[in-house]
């Protein structure tokens, strides 16, 4: 059985902590353990902390046309686009995602609405996952969350497309503390394998593909009245 290559990949970590740089983050932590995969199969891999930019709030793709004096969304969204895979990572507050991230999805969702060379919408043919974090109970929802959002802006999401850490519930060692001893966990470590690859995987398939065949998903097919129909499901 021949072995697939990803080394025409490339894949983006998005850290959504609220800790700025060079603070430690427990999420990269285990992020990091994802990424050293996909760089061990020759995946191009870029990294971002969310929280060290000036991002604005807003769900527009520009937020200094809209009041705001600065934005780093622009440049930031050319790394986030050029890359096929895109994995974000946060930490859990009060069950729920980071407020950082919930940014970071209000603004990719600011870009759903464009459309890529076949009429799709623009993230059609991407792959996302997510990496969670916390010393409470939440990984799966947020994850729940997460997942959700990206896939209904148009990313793709494979099996086992999330991986997550949490200690027991309350206060207590978060992933990178010795005394919690997660990067020796096997449950985290098999997951975090396993989602990695399966977003390889799906990349690297649509990739062969050139994406999904635009038919009956086509945005430009459809403003220009050429819907499917019972009586003419021929509309290309």
């Amino acid at each position: 059985m021949n072995n697939p290559k990803f080394t025409t990949l490339k894949a983006i970590y998005i850290n959504c902590t609220l800790k700025k740089s060079p603070r430690e983050s427990h999420t990269k932590g285990l992020m990091d353990v994802s990424m050293a995969i996909m760089k061990r199969e020759g995946v191009a891999v870029d990294e971002i902390r969310f929280i060290d930019h000036d991002v604005a709030f807003g769900v527009y793709p520009d937020m200094t046309e809209h009041g705001y004096a600065s934005d780093e969304w622009p440049e930031l969204f050319k790394r986030i686009f050029d890359a096929d895979i895109l994995v974000i990572g946060t930490p859990i507050w009060l069950g729920e995602r980071s407020s950082v991230a919930t940014k970071l999805i209000e603004r990719l969702y600011a870009m759903s609405g464009k459309q890529n060379e076949k009429g799709q919408y623009l993230f059609y043919g991407k792959v996302g996952g997510c990496i969670i974090t916390g010393n409470e109970d939440g990984v799966k929802h947020c994850a729940m969350g997460l997942l959700y959002a990206l896939q209904h802006i148009g990313y793709s999401i494979p099996p086992q497309a999330d991986c997550g850490w949490i200690g027991e519930v309350g206060p207590g060692p978060s992933y990178l503390d010795e005394e919690s001893n997660a990067k020796n966990n096997d449950f985290t470590n098999r997951n975090t394998t396993f989602m990695t690859y399966n977003l390889m995987h799906l990349a690297q398939m649509l990739k062969i593909n050139k994406g999904y065949p635009a038919l009956g998903n086509s945005r430009e097919a459809w403003d220009n009245g050429k819907r499917w129909n019972f009586e003419n499901p021929e509309y290309r």
